[in-house]
């Protein structure tokens, strides 16, 4: 349990963090330009993405390029990013009409350090909140992956490939199909909690009402 849980974390950091960078640098091109950019990547990129269900984009893509830990961070990351890159716009579009913005680029701040400096610092709360939630969708996503024979090949031991195995013994020996579906679970949970309370944490409005 505690190796499968080695493999499963690091999937589902791996995914995080690459659908996380970007979505970044997708989405604060698209939000901070705007025009034909944002229209390019939001209305044709995006919803290309949008159109296919990401589990079975995952499912196709590791099935054609073969089991593995780096295909599988890959292939989740795929439309992983999506999700990230439409609230990071969001988020620029808003935040770069800001004074602080037009007085960086009234002294003469160049296009990537009003992005990198500016922006992203001020709209990087929403965004960690939606990556720990992410963490626990990158975790369920890989032990289903696995738990279809696409994830990390054996012998190598993953929550989802744990129940996979154990499923033949459902009957006889329960304790292996349990056991790893009470990590997932358990796992999954604690993510959405974190992203809870970080969403609580970082939020002015829910610190002044907890205040009062």
């Amino acid at each position: 349990m505690i190796y499968g849980a080695r493999v499963s974390m690091l999937v589902g950091t791996c995914v995080v963090l690459a659908s996380l960078t970007l979505g970044l640098i997708i989405g604060s091109i698209a939000g901070y330009y705007g025009g034909g950019i944002d229209r390019f990547v939001n209305v044709v990129l995006m919803n290309a993405f949008l159109s296919f269900p990401g589990i079975l984009l995952a499912i196709a893509f590791v099935a054609f390029r073969g089991p593995g830990i780096f295909n599988l961070v890959f292939a989740l990351s795929l439309g992983g990013w999506v999700g990230y890159a439409r609230l990071v716009r969001g988020q620029v579009l808003a935040a770069r009409e800001r004074e602080f913005v037009e007085a960086a680029r009234a002294l003469g701040a160049s296009d990537l350090r009003i992005i990198v400096r500016h922006l992203l610092p001020n709209i990087i709360q929403p965004v960690v909140v939606q990556a720990a939630i992410g963490m626990a969708g990158a975790i369920l996503a890989e032990a289903t992956m696995s738990f279809l024979g696409l994830g990390v090949p054996p012998p190598t031991a993953s929550w989802g490939a744990m129940l996979n195995d154990g499923r033949a013994h459902l009957f006889d020996a329960p304790h292996l199909v349990l056991f790893p579906a009470l990590a997932v679970m358990l796992a999954v949970l604690s993510f959405n909690f974190i992203g809870d309370a970080l969403r609580d944490y970082l939020d002015p409005r829910s610190r002044i009402e907890v205040g009062l």
